[in-house]
C-alpha cells in the first residue's frame, strides 16, 4: 500500500500536534509510576526549582490558571511533596517536602533521559533552531489560552 500524502504536512500546527503528542507520549510514559499528571510533576519541579514561592507564582511560570493549580497543589499536599508555610504572617510559601525533594530529583534524572532521546534525533544547528522558534510561536498571540484553558 502506497503512503498517502496530505496537504497537513506542511501545516505547522499538524506538525507542531503530531510531534507534542509523540513528545508527550513518551513524557507520561516515562514518568508513570510516579502517579502523577504531567502538571503536577512540573509544578513539583518548579517548586523545588523556587524554594518559599507562592502558588499563584507558580501558575504563573507554568501558565495554569490560578483555579486550576488549587487541586495540582492540594494533591502536592495530600502526597506530602509540598509543604505550605506561613511567611509574613498571611502569605502562604511553597516548599518541597524531603520525599518531594528526592521525587524531583528522581524527575529531572528521568526527564533528561527523555528529552535526550528526542534532541538526539537532531542536529545542533536544527535544535537550537526549534529551541529559538518556540517561544517567539508562544508569544504569536497576546490572548493565548493557558494550559488550563485548553
Amino acid at each position: 500500500m502506497a503512503v498517502l500524502t496530505s496537504a497537513f504536512d506542511n501545516l505547522l500546527g499538524y506538525q507542531m500536534r503530531r510531534a507534542t503528542a509523540v513528545l508527550m507520549a513518551d513524557f507520561v510514559r516515562t514518568l508513570s509510576d510516579f502517579d502523577m499528571r504531567p502538571a503536577e510533576v512540573t509544578t513539583l519541579l518548579v517548586i523545588a526549582e523556587n524554594p518559599d514561592c507562592s502558588q499563584s507564582e507558580v501558575g504563573e511560570a507554568i501558565a495554569i490558571k490560578r483555579a486550576n493549580m488549587v487541586p495540582i497543589i492540594a494533591r502536592l499536599i495530600e502526597r506530602d511533596l509540598v509543604a505550605r508555610t506561613r511567611v509574613d504572617g498571611r502569605s502562604l510559601a511553597l516548599r518541597v517536602t524531603e520525599k518531594g525533594a528526592d521525587l524531583a530529583a528522581d524527575a529531572w534524572r528521568r526527564i533528561a533521559e527523555h528529552e535526550a532521546r528526542f534532541r538526539d534525533r537532531l542536529a545542533p544547528e536544527d535544535l537550537q533552531t526549534v529551541l529559538a522558534a518556540l517561544p517567539v510561536l508562544r508569544t504569536a498571540i497576546d490572548d493565548a489560552p493557558s494550559v488550563g484553558e485548553q
